[in-house]
């Protein structure tokens, strides 16, 4: 119970060092069909907009210019939800869907989602209107420190170790780390023994998985040094356990 209750209290002080934002979005005034506006935030940023919680959504409205949202009930734009079938909702780079604020049912006709006045209404495809884009909001770090010491750089000098907490973030970091010096990059992925589970810096718990096999499970080494969660910088940047000291490049979370 009390190592519970520590965990608890770690997990709450993590999330109140930092709002983690790791996408910057981009509202574009010019109006396109859904599929014209994905090319055009693939050529020029990283896709169209993934919303995945209530602070994404908060910050992708102050993106906006708040003026035009009050000069018209008339402002729709689009985002990078859509489905393939009737029922299978999913973002532009094919993540799962974790957050939704419908503007009543989620049926109908139409495959592709815009947002007006923060909510999201489902429309066809081919309709003309302007977007939101987002780039990834990722730095590598080419120095070789520690976990800890990475994490303490990050919160420095940028705002967070990178949580890899979705496929799209995955996505993201696999175009950051090429140009790494070390044979794998920390991430903000960190073992606790006390109740033996791996949990994210920004205090998320570890649902979108990504690890090269036999790297999971760290109980067995609880007696000695506290692993931490890296990603493998070639191959198919799957994620490894490593002793926290070792010193890696990161990825950091920029301002």
């Amino acid at each position: 119970m009390a190592q519970t209750l520590y965990f608890s209290v770690l997990l709450i002080a993590l999330c109140s060092l930092s709002e983690c934002i790791q996408r910057r979005y981009h509202h574009i005034n010019i109006e396109k069909t859904w599929t014209e506006a994905q090319r055009y935030c693939r050529e020029n940023y990283t896709d169209l907009a993934t919303v995945n919680n209530m602070n994404d959504l908060n910050q992708l409205m102050k993106s906006i210019n708040h003026s035009l949202w009050m000069s018209s009930s008339d402002v729709f734009v689009w985002i990078g939800l859509h489905r393939s079938s009737v029922c299978k909702w999913k973002w532009s780079l094919g993540d799962p869907v974790k957050y939704t604020n419908w503007y009543g049912d989620s049926n109908g006709p139409g495959h592709c989602v815009y947002m007006r006045d923060g909510s999201w209404r489902h429309q066809i495809c081919n309709v003309r209107m302007r977007f939101f884009c987002y780039n990834d909001n990722l730095i590598l770090i080419q120095m070789n420190l520690s976990w800890s010491e990475a994490l303490r750089y990050c919160r420095e000098n940028h705002v967070d170790l990178v949580s890899v907490d979705s496929e799209g973030i995955q996505f993201m970091v696999t175009k950051v780390i090429d140009e790494s010096s070390t044979d794998a990059v920390w991430m903000g992925l960190r073992h606790s023994c006390a109740v033996g589970l791996w949990f994210w810096v920004n205090g998320e718990m570890v649902c979108y998985q990504n690890w090269a096999p036999g790297n999971k499970t760290a109980v067995d080494d609880c007696d000695h040094e506290v692993k931490s969660g890296a990603v493998q910088s070639g191959g198919d940047h799957r994620w490894i356990s490593l002793p926290e000291s070792q010193q890696l490049n990161f990825i950091c979370i920029k301002k």
